[in-house]
């Protein structure tokens, strides 16, 4: 055997050793916790034959605590670039067979080339998180690493998708690369993310918790809302991810890819015209709506289960990629709150910073009252949704169906926030606020006065309050309002414009940032 055949088998043999992660045994092990090794993910996520990796013979540089006696190609995290559905993508996936996916200087070394070149390059970055923490043999190195990682995610927010997938533990420091990405994904009863786990919780508080009640992923995707989508198994997680990026473009410099569809622009839905009850105070469905407009009906929800009154995810429309926000009246009456609030303040400051028009559909009475909203800061909250919207730059067009009261009419993409085209359909009732609260405040003296009479005065000045602004025209009147549609027509009407908008070009003032009211 000549000496180049010789190296020649010595690397096929490393190469495959490093393959193996931290072996056999453990990879049993991770199979049978219901888990994927780093390596089977990555496999069922990209094109097949399309992964490059890089860094597979890097190794730790720790001597402390016997850690010079152990070394394993790669250190603990596969890093590659690959396509998924012929789209390039940069990855990493943390693998827990090596040192339970610990942390060390060198795989943070690893992430942060991965972070560098997709940012270069200008496409989506996508970590596979499953791992221990970091690795304490190493101290400081480990928490510099990490601090290395958050600073790449931090300044390539905005300028290309990050995707965080939690497929395996995720705590202390680990938890804020995630919480810095644009979308995290976690898998039920095999991920879970917290800053301090159940030991440190007891010690602490005395509370007794497991870690799926403390940090599952029903928990994030329900009750916290730090994780947007929760799946069932590795597979459901990997086809959601896949689902997502198919809406989204490259970087900010680049459009969303078109979707050909069959659906007619000019699809009409009859049902429409009839979907908002006569009384008011009855509630329907607004993914009726939404399914009835958005290209065969498909709508990808974003934070399906946390927040439920306000409704945000991606569709197509005319074949191309939409952002929807909607108001939910059949939760809470679709009325505002904290969460409701930074749940779709976040999804608009996302579709703004990746091109994709915003699509927003209006139902909403006010701001939800009360002590707990206001000692949890709704003002405050509030704000950032009024500040994503009036901070957009993408096309908007609303669609008022029903309720528009108030502040939360403005916060709703008003037109004085810059909206594009404003729709209102005939059943729209846009006012400061509803006819009876309104009736109470304007004439409560009068009602006082005459106690006999309060009943009459009541239903009469309710009925001249209804016939000022229980309807669009006087909003349409003063140009606040661009059209007031037939509700068969939306679909047609919304592409429309989104078709007018697609050349549209707006500046904000020169400034080094924003101070968006955190």
């Amino acid at each position: 055997m000549s000496i180049q055949t010789d190296q020649i088998a010595k690397l096929v043999e490393r190469r495959e050793n490093a393959r193996l992660g931290g072996g056999p045994k453990r990879i049993d092990a991770q199979h049978a916790k219901g888990k994927m090794t780093a390596r089977e993910r990555l496999a069922m996520l990209l094109d097949e034959g399309s992964f490059e990796e890089y860094d597979m013979f890097v190794q730790h540089r720790c001597t402390n605590f016997g850690m010079e006696k152990q070394h394993f190609d790669g250190d603990g995290v596969v890093t590659g670039c690959g396509t998924i559905d012929g789209r390039q993508v940069y990855v990493f996936a943390q693998d827990f067979t090596v040192s339970g996916g610990s942390l060390s200087k060198t795989m943070s070394e690893k992430i942060c080339k991965i972070q560098d070149m997709a940012m270069r390059v200008g496409a989506p970055l996508i970590g596979l998180n499953d791992s221990g923490g970091a690795r304490i043999q190493e101290g400081i190195d480990a928490l510099a690493g990490y601090a290395e990682i958050f600073e790449r995610n931090i300044l390539a927010s905005g300028v290309v998708p990050q995707i965080s997938v939690i497929m395996g533990p995720c705590a202390g420091g680990a938890v804020y690369s995630p919480a810095l990405t644009d979308f995290t994904f976690m898998v039920k009863n095999t991920s879970y993310m917290f800053l301090t786990g159940p030991a440190v919780v007891k010690s602490v508080t005395g509370e007794v918790v497991d870690q799926e009640q403390l940090g599952g992923a029903s928990v994030h995707a329900s009750k916290s809302g730090v994780a947007h989508f929760a799946a069932d198994s590795e597979e459901d997680v990997i086809a959601k991810i896949k689902a997502l990026l198919s809406f989204l473009p490259q970087n900010n410099l680049d459009v969303a890819p078109e979707k050909p569809t069959s659906d007619s622009i000019a699809r009409s839905e009859d049902s429409l015209n009839s979907i908002v009850p006569d009384n008011p105070n009855k509630a329907y469905d607004m993914y009726s709506v939404i399914g009835s407009i958005v290209d065969d009906g498909a709508f990808l929800e974003v934070h399906k289960d946390f927040a439920k009154n306000i409704i945000v995810g991606f569709a197509h429309m005319g074949g191309r990629s939409v952002g929807v926000v909607a108001n939910q009246p059949a939760v809470l009456a679709g009325v505002l709150d904290i969460n409701a609030s930074r749940k779709a303040a976040r999804f608009v400051r996302f579709c703004d910073a990746f091109n994709i028009p915003l699509v927003t559909l209006v139902d909403v009475p006010g701001f939800l009252p009360g002590t707990q909203q206001e000692y949890g800061a709704i003002i405050t909250n509030g704000a950032k949704l009024l500040y994503a919207y009036g901070e957009a730059t993408v096309p908007k067009v609303t669609v008022t169906l029903r309720k528009g009261y108030g502040g939360a009419h403005i916060v709703m993409s008003c037109k004085q926030l810059r909206g594009d085209i404003n729709y209102a359909w005939p059943s729209a009732q846009i006012a400061v606020m509803g006819a009876d609260g309104a009736v109470n405040v304007l004439y409560a003296k009068d009602m006082k006065d005459n106690p006999e009479k309060a009943a009459e005065i009541f239903e009469e000045k309710k009925k001249e309050y209804e016939e000022l602004f229980s309807n669009p025209y006087q909003a349409a009147q003063k140009g606040y309002i661009d059209d007031v549609i037939e509700p068969r027509n939306t679909r047609f009407r919304v592409i429309r414009a989104l078709q007018q908008l697609e050349g549209k070009r707006q500046e904000l003032p020169a400034k080094k940032h924003d101070n968006l009211p955190l």
